[in-house]
């Protein structure tokens, strides 16, 4: 399967955008997706999850009860909405397969990121 997160942009503080994890190659029905992001000149930082199935959810405490990840198998994507966005939340966002969890390395699959900027 391969990647690709987009629906990034320039949102104002307080502001909701909604990104996208699309696939190809392969359904996404059978994957866990993780979110991750980055930020210029800091490393790379775990957002949050979901598993495949009962698609049960994880968060990182920076964004838990802002951001919401969900899924959508017939669609062949994964969803990260958030709301509230604040300035910190400026980082490229990438989307992974295949693991729930916090640690980048246990992820198989790499998409090309979005940017999103967080600004007024």
């Amino acid at each position: 399967v391969q990647l690709q997160a987009s629906g990034g942009g320039l949102v104002q503080p307080g502001g909701s955008l909604r990104l996208s994890c699309g696939a190809s190659g392969s359904g996404l029905s059978g994957y866990a997706i993780g979110w991750f992001r980055q930020a210029p000149g800091k490393q790379r930082d775990w957002v949050g999850c979901i598993y495949s199935g009962i698609g049960r959810t994880d968060y990182s405490d920076s964004v838990k009860g802002r951001f919401t990840v969900s899924r959508d198998d017939r669609k062949n994507t994964v969803y990260l909405q958030m709301n509230n966005l604040k300035s910190d939340d400026t980082a490229v966002y990438y989307c992974a397969a295949d693991a729930c969890s916090h640690f980048d390395w246990q992820y198989s699959i790499w998409g090309q990121g979005t940017q999103v900027t967080v600004s007024s």
